[in-house]
Formats: structure tokens, C-alpha cells, sequence
């Protein structure tokens, strides 16, 4: 979607947004691919080492009989489809069947366990999931009164259905249905700094809205030969709409593998073996790919690097450009309003520190506490203007949560910031109490709902603190119920209460014991005293 240009001024001034009044993410990225020429869609790397080359035309055709699978079972425009899976051709399918049909797919991330899944699918109302033997399990037990169709990638089994056994009854011919570029397509859930997880609901041209903030930090993809991969699971914005669905719209193949835990070596020989040319690599994925002695030896060239999240200092670019052979360009956004901010070596020389300069198409700002723009060289919140076609349409059920993220026309990110005369920003803070840990933005609140569940625990508060190789860790802080005794044995209990009930990625990797919490006037726990008292050692 980016001009031709040998400068990013030159790119910036050409840039004119091209979004049709009608469009659909599957017709853009499956139909007009599916042309009989065999085009490659999906390269799956098998858990036995074995390959899967998933054609366009193999990938519309798969999808067409899923969309028929739905149909027949009452699935209509609008409605909500949660996808529970990895890294597999199967998420690709749902996701294409669902935009095709014009419900709303819900991306749900496999490590969730019981609590984090019966919240987001009763939220948005899901009347149908697809899911494999891993999500099925998580599923015994839910509350779940809208969910009337459960499909399993793995077969039959606690009221599913064989998602297989029923495509393979379905045809192969299926008319997507003609989508407004503005009807809703999917809602990803996001953490906020208190209550319960946020369905950020987004239109089908939140895809185009993605693309140029995807060139961009891929220096100026795509090119020819180009092969993308990201060990971001595909349930996460990262992975599905700044690395799935953009280069299946290109018609550029994906790398697919199922990583159940990053293996920073495995990672290293993935890209070789593979020919990976581009890649999304979050913050903690470098920190560990860095471990490794000498890892030139394993050959792996990409391209180009991106990566978001997290400031990427001079030592960490140094490292990129010996080890790969690229610079790592960086990016910022996020769920609400992804890929607004970008760096690109193709068309201007880093700035350690700084996160890059507004991608061409958007309008980002630094404002102060009354919403009015700052001058260069003054901190303030990092805001984005609306309209904008990668902007969300609004907060699930959370009309009150949609209008406090606005202010007039500037949606504000929370995030603090500064920008200089030539238009770099470099990210200062969280003006919120979102947790950023391995790659993951984790709010507080609902881990701590899921703690203060726990029948020994009387109040709990949870924070970030600084860890070298997480950036963040989850702490908890935890006010013990009358007559508990605080010892590691019910830190450990705590520990699992939240693997077992929310996540592994978010359960608290340290816990603390307290007589008092610090609360304001109105009851609520002031975790940025928490955080300063744990970070000088003062807990």
C-alpha cells in the first residue's frame, strides 16, 4: 500500500489511503489468490519434523466448506465465532470461513485456561468455537449458555463435532458474502488496568488499516521471495493482523508452526532450514535468540526484523545487523490502534531510544492532560486522530469504556511519550498499570479477581517490576485472609491458582505477603506506590 519512494518524507507526502467502500478480509487475502496456479498460502511445519504446503487454492477451498459447515448450523452475519487453536492451517481456515460468511471471529489464545475462556466467550456472546483436544479440554464445565456448536480439529468429544467429518460432507463453493469495509469482522480481547478483559471490535478494513504500519518496519515489504514468520501465536494482534493476514493479502507465504515454548536455537535453525525472510520477533524472543553462543553459525538470513513492544537499544541493533545481517526495525500500537509508529533502515537510520516516526496514513500526536498537542521535546499521552481505517469501532458491551478512550477526535493510548522536531516519538511510560512481560500486555485486574478467589487470600494486588529478561515480571502483592499462615507453600498454591485458572504467561512469577495494602480515598490499591516500594526494596 506504500507509494514508491527513496525517502520517507517522499513516501509520507504520496501516501493517499485506498479503502473501498466495500471489502472483505478473506475475498482480499483467499479468493483472488485462488486462481488454480497452485500459489503457496502456508508453509506448516509438523510437530514430526514433516511439511504441509498449503496452496491459495487448497485454503479457499477449505474454507469454503467450513463457511458452508457454520451456515448449516445457524451461523449468521454477526454472530461471534470463537477460534481456539495454534499455529495451524485450521486457524487460518476458521478465520478466512468466518470473514467470508460476515460473522465475527474471536481469537483466543491457547494457554488460557477455564476462567480467562468462560469470560471472553460469554462477553461476546459466541455462539459457535473451533477448537482442538487442548481447548476442548478447558471447556468441561463452563457457563457457557450461547455456545450451541463446538468443532474439533482432533475429532468427536464432549459434545463436538468433528470439524473434519463435517467439511468433508460440505461444498467446495461458497460466495463470500459482500462486506461494507466498515461491518464488523473481529473482536480481540485486551487487557485493561482494572475489571475484566476489553472486545476491541474491529471492521473488515482494519487489514488494509495494518498494512502500511506493516511495510514499513519490514523494510518496504513485500519483495520477491519474501517468507514471513513470527513465533506470535495468531490469537494476539502481533501475529494474526501484522503477520498472517497481511501477507496472505500480498499473496506471500507463512511460516506456521506450533512453538509450545520458544526453543531460541530451534528458532534459529527454523529460519535457516526454512529461508524465513522476514520476520516479527517480540522483545523477549531477541533477549533469548542473544543467548545463544555464536549463532551466526546457524545461517539464518532474513530480510528484514520487526519488532514492538519494547525500546530496542544501540547494543540490541548492534547485535541484530552482526547476527542476521539486518538492522531490527521497531514499531508501536496497539490492540485498539495497531501499527501507527515505525522505524524503517530502507529509508532512514535508526535512532536508538526511539521508536520511529508515524507511519505514513496516520496522524499520531503527544498530548497533555487536557487533550490539546504538545510542542516537540514535551512528555504527554500518545494519541492517534480519528478517522483512521486501523482504529477500532468501539469496546464489546462497553459503550462508557469506548467514550473515556477519546478525547474529541484523538484516541489515547495511555502511553506516555514525547516527540522530537523531526518527528521521532520515544515511548517514556504507562500512564496505566498494564504489565508488559515477555511480549505480553497483561492487565492486573483479572489476575487479580482470579487471586482474591482463593480462600486465603483477603486483598491482592498485582504489578510489574523490573526483570532482565521479561522486561516486566507479574508480582503479586497479597494481603492473606485472617488466621493464614503466609509462607512459600501458599505462594506456590497462589502461583498455580492463576496458571491453572487464567494463563501460564500471566500467573505471578514472584509473590509477596503483606499486613497492608496502600489504598486511596476511594478503596482502590495505589499499585504505583506498590511499585515504587517493591522496586527500591522497601515491600
Amino acid at each position: 500500500m506504500l507509494p514508491q519512494g527513496d525517502s520517507y518524507e517522499a513516501i509520507r507526502s504520496a501516501f493517499r489511503w485506498k479503502v473501498p467502500a466495500r471489502f472483505n478480509i478473506a475475498a482480499a487475502c483467499c479468493d483472488r489468490w485462488a486462481d488454480g496456479s497452485g500459489r503457496l498460502a502456508l508453509l506448516h511445519l509438523r510437530a514430526d519434523g514433516g511439511t504441509d504446503r498449503i496452496t491459495f487454492d487448497l485454503l479457499q477451498a477449505e474454507s469454503n466448506r467450513l463457511a458452508h459447515v457454520l451456515t448449516a448450523h445457524g451461523v449468521r452475519p454477526g454472530d461471534r465465532v470463537g477460534v481456539l487453536l495454534p499455529q495451524v492451517p485450521e486457524a487460518a481456515i476458521a478465520h478466512l470461513a468466518i470473514y467470508k460468511l460476515g460473522a465475527i471471529a474471536v481469537p483466543l489464545f491457547q494457554l488460557f485456561q477455564a476462567e480467562a475462556l468462560e469470560y471472553r466467550l460469554r462477553d461476546c456472546g459466541a455462539i459457535a468455537l473451533i477448537t482442538d483436544a487442548v481447548g476442548l479440554a478447558k471447556l468441561s464445565g463452563l457457563d457457557l449458555p450461547a455456545l450451541r456448536l463446538v468443532l474439533s480439529a482432533d475429532g468427536t468429544g464432549q459434545g463436538a463435532l468433528d470439524l473434519r467429518l463435517e467439511m468433508s460432507r460440505a461444498s467446495d463453493a461458497f460466495a463470500t458474502r459482500d462486506t461494507a469495509a466498515d461491518d464488523p469482522a473481529v473482536i480481540i480481547y485486551t487487557s485493561g488496568t482494572t475489571g475484566a478483559p476489553k472486545g476491541a471490535l474491529h471492521a473488515h478494513r482494519v487489514l488494509l488499516g495494518h498494512l502500511p504500519g506493516v511495510e514499513m518496519p519490514q523494510d518496504l515489504f513485500p519483495q520477491p521471495s519474501d517468507l514471513f514468520w513470527t513465533p506470535a501465536d495468531w490469537a494476539w494482534v502481533g501475529g494474526l493482523f501484522d503477520v498472517l493476514l497481511p501477507s496472505l493479502y500480498h499473496g506471500v507465504p507463512v511460516l506456521a508452526h506450533r512453538m509450545v515454548k520458544f526453543d531460541p536455537e530451534f528458532a534459529y535453525r527454523l529460519m535457516a532450514e526454512h529461508g524465513v525472510r522476514n520476520a516479527f520477533l517480540p522483545p523477549t524472543a531477541l533477549k533469548m535468540l542473544r543467548m545463544v553462543p555464536d549463532p551466526t553459525r546457524f545461517g539464518a538470513r532474513p530480510r528484514s526484523i520487526g519488532s514492538g513492544g519494547e525500546t530496542l537499544g544501540a547494543e540490541l541493533l548492534d547485535w541484530g545487523r552482526v547476527t542476521f545481517g539486518c538492522t531490527i526495525n521497531e514499531f508501536y500500537g496497539q490492540t485498539e490502534c495497531n501499527l501507527v509508529i515505525s522505524s524503517c533502515a530502507t529509508l532512514m537510520p535508526p535512532r536508538p531510544g526511539w521508536m520511529g516516526r508515524a507511519v505514513p496514513g496516520h496522524e499520531v500526536a503527544v498530548l497533555d492532560a487536557e487533550g490539546h498537542v504538545l510542542p516537540p521535546g514535551q512528555h504527554g499521552t500518545i494519541a492517534i486522530r480519528r478517522p483512521d481505517p486501523v482504529m477500532f469501532l468501539r469496546y464489546w458491551n462497553k459503550p462508557e469504556e469506548t467514550a473515556a478512550k477519546f478525547v474529541g477526535d484523538w484516541l489515547l493510548t495511555g502511553d506516555q511519550g514525547e516527540q522530537d522536531g523531526e518527528g521521532w516519538f520515544r515511548f517514556i511510560g504507562r500512564d496505566d498499570d498494564i504489565i508488559t512481560s515477555a511480549g505480553y500486555r497483561i492487565g492486573p485486574g483479572e489476575i487479580e479477581d482470579c487471586l482474591a478467589a482463593h480462600p486465603a487470600v483477603a486483598m491482592a494486588a498485582v504489578i510489574g517490576l523490573p526483570d532482565p529478561l521479561r522486561t516486566e515480571a507479574v508480582t503479586a502483592i497479597i494481603l492473606p485472609a485472617p488466621g493464614v499462615t503466609a509462607d512459600d507453600a501458599l505462594a506456590r498454591a497462589l502461583q498455580d491458582h492463576v496458571k491453572t485458572r487464567l494463563a501460564a504467561h500471566v500467573y505471578p512469577r514472584a509473590v509477596h505477603f503483606t499486613d497492608a495494602l496502600p489504598l486511596t480515598a476511594t478503596g482502590k490499591v495505589m499499585r504505583g506506590e506498590l511499585r515504587r516500594r517493591y522496586t527500591r526494596g522497601e515491600g
